[in-house]
């Protein structure tokens, strides 16, 4: 599957943005979506995911009650809700699919095998 991340951009602090993440091929509802950031000098860190019926999600701390996933499969989309942007969220957002994924953390059991190619989100203070 091939994902294609977009909605990325320059926010002021307590702003809100939505990424969406667009997969092709037939098999997108088969596969537990996820978003993950990288801030500049930082590591990859998991920020969402969301099971193929898109019942259930688990989130980073550093991102819970703020973020929101969903998932459209009819339209082979999901989307990140941002909602009252940090500065310290400035980071380039990737979403993946197909990855290890427990309710519990840590969350991520295995990286996934999808990427797409990251949007950037920058958050002004």
């Amino acid at each position: 599957v091939q994902l294609q991340a977009s909605g990325g951009g320059l926010v002021q602090a307590g702003g809100s943005l939505r990424l969406s993440c667009a997969g092709s091929g037939r098999t997108f509802s088969s596969y537990t979506m996820g978003w993950f950031r990288q801030a500049p000098g930082k590591e990859r860190e998991f920020v969402g995911g969301i099971i193929r019926s898109g019942v259930i999600t688990r989130y980073a701390d550093s991102v819970k009650g703020r973020f929101t996933m969903s998932r459209d499969n009819a339209k082979n989309t999901n989307y990140l809700q941002m909602n009252s942007l940090k500065p310290e969220d400035t980071a380039i957002y990737y979403c993946a699919a197909d990855f290890g994924f427990s309710f519990s953390p840590p969350y991520v059991l295995s990286q996934p095998n999808y990427w797409g190619q990251g949007t950037l989100v920058t958050v002004s203070s």
